[in-house]
C-alpha cells in the first residue's frame, strides 16, 4: 500500500499540470476583456492606461510566455495576484477555503450518516412502509434543486417559525474568535467561547442539512441497492442459519460489503462540493470558495480562476487516493496495484 500511495503522490503534480494547462487555455480563449474589471470603463478609453495595465498584469506578452511565467510562479507557490481583489490569490483562497470545508464536512457527515441509515432501514424493511418513506425522503433530497430547498427551508425555519438563525456564519452582533484554523466551530472552542460555538453550530445546521440532503439521497439509494444484493448472498443466509442476530447480519456482514461501492460516491461528492457548493453559499451568505469562484468568473479574473481550479483538482486527486485506501480498510482482501 505504501508504494501505491507514493506512486500516486508522485503522479499528482503531473496530473495537476495537465489540469492547469487545460484550464489556462480555456480561460484565455474567451474574447472578453479582463482589463474591464481592473481599470474600469472610463479608464479603458485611455490607450496609455490600457498599455500600463497590460504591462502591470503581464497581458502584453504572448500566451505561451504568460503560461511559462505562470507555471514558473506556480512551482514557487505563487498563484498570482487577483485582478478583482488586488490581493494574492493564495491569500484569498486561504481565507475562504476553511469556511467551505467546514460546511462541506458538516454536510458530508449528515448526508453520509442519514444516507447509510436510511439505506439500511429501507433494505431491512423492503417493500414496507419504512422502505417507501425512506425512499421518498431520499428521492426528494436528490431531486429537488439545492437553491429551491435552501430558500424554502430558510423561509420556513427562519422567517416563519424562528427555529434557526438567518444567513451567515455568526450573528451580526457576534464577535468572531481569533483565527486559528478558520473553522468557526473549532476556533470558538479554542478561544473558550462556548456561546460562540453554539452560535456557529446553529448557523451551520441549516446550510449543512440542505447540502447534505442532496448527497444523502444518492447515498441512501445506493446503499439500499447494494444491501439488497448482499443480503441475498449465501454467506448472509449461512449467518442467519447459524443464529446470528438481525442487527449483526445487517451491520457486520451485509453493510460492510455494501459500503464498498458507496465509498466512491462519498469521495466524489466531497471533492465536488468543495467547489460546487456555490448555490448554498449564495443563499446562506456563506463566504466560501464557491462564491469566490463565481465572482472571479464574472470578472474574468484569470489568476483567481486558475487558483480555484487548482484547489478543485487537488481535492479530487486527494479524495480519490483516500477512497482507494478506504477500500482496503473496509475490505482487506482488496489489493492496490
Amino acid at each position: 500500500m505504501y508504494r501505491y500511495i507514493i506512486r500516486r503522490l508522485i503522479a499528482m503534480p503531473l496530473l495537476l499540470l495537465g489540469v492547469v494547462t487545460v484550464a489556462f487555455i480555456i480561460s484565455h480563449a474567451t474574447h472578453a476583456d479582463p482589463l474591464a474589471s481592473v481599470i474600469g470603463d472610463r479608464a479603458a478609453e485611455n490607450p496609455d492606461v490600457i498599455a500600463a495595465a497590460q504591462k502591470r498584469w503581464g497581458l502584453d506578452r504572448s500566451l505561451p510566455e504568460q503560461y511559462l511565467i505562470y507555471i514558473g510562479n506556480l512551482v514557487q507557490g505563487d498563484l498570482g495576484i487577483s485582478f478583482r481583489t488586488k490581493r494574492p490569490v493564495l491569500t484569498d483562497i486561504a481565507e475562504r477555503l476553511p469556511a467551505t470545508l467546514e460546511l462541506v464536512v458538516a454536510a458530508m457527515i449528515l448526508g453520509t450518516l442519514m444516507g447509510v441509515g436510511l439505506g439500511v432501514l429501507a433494505a431491512a424493511r423492503r417493500d414496507r412502509l419504512a422502505d417507501h418513506a425512506a425512499r421518498l425522503f431520499a428521492l426528494l433530497g436528490s431531486s429537488i434543486p439545492v437553491f429551491w430547498s435552501g430558500l424554502i427551508l430558510l423561509f420556513l425555519f427562519t422567517v416563519k417559525v424562528h427555529w434557526l438563525p438567518g444567513p451567515g456564519r455568526l450573528d451580526s452582533h457576534a464577535v468572531a474568535p481569533p483565527v486559528v484554523t478558520g473553522f468557526l466551530t473549532i476556533d470558538t472552542l479554542l478561544a473558550g467561547d462556548y456561546s460562540g460555538f453554539a452560535d456557529a453550530l446553529w448557523h451551520l445546521a441549516l446550510p449543512a442539512f440542505v447540502l447534505g440532503w442532496a448527497v444523502m439521497g444518492i447515498i441512501s439509494r445506493l446503499v439500499r441497492a447494494s444491501m439488497l444484493d448482499v443480503l441475498s448472498q449465501d454467506y448472509v443466509l449461512m449467518a442467519r442459519a447459524k443464529g446470528a442476530g438481525e442487527l449483526r447480519v445487517l451491520f457486520n456482514h451485509a453493510l460492510r460489503n455494501a459500503l464498498i461501492p458507496t465509498l466512491t460516491v462519498i469521495g466524489f461528492s466531497f471533492a465536488y462540493l468543495i467547489t460546487g457548493a456555490v448555490l448554498t453559499e449564495a443563499i446562506f451568505s456563506w463566504p466560501g470558495i464557491g462564491s469566490y469562484a463565481v465572482y472571479s468568473a464574472r470578472s474574468l479574473d484569470y489568476p483567481a480562476i486558475m487558483g480555484v481550479t487548482i484547489v478543485g483538482a487537488a481535492a479530487f486527486l486527494l479524495t480519490n487516493l483516500a477512497t482507494d485506501i478506504a477500500y482496503v480498510v473496509v475490505d482487506p482482501k482488496i489489493k492496490l496495484a
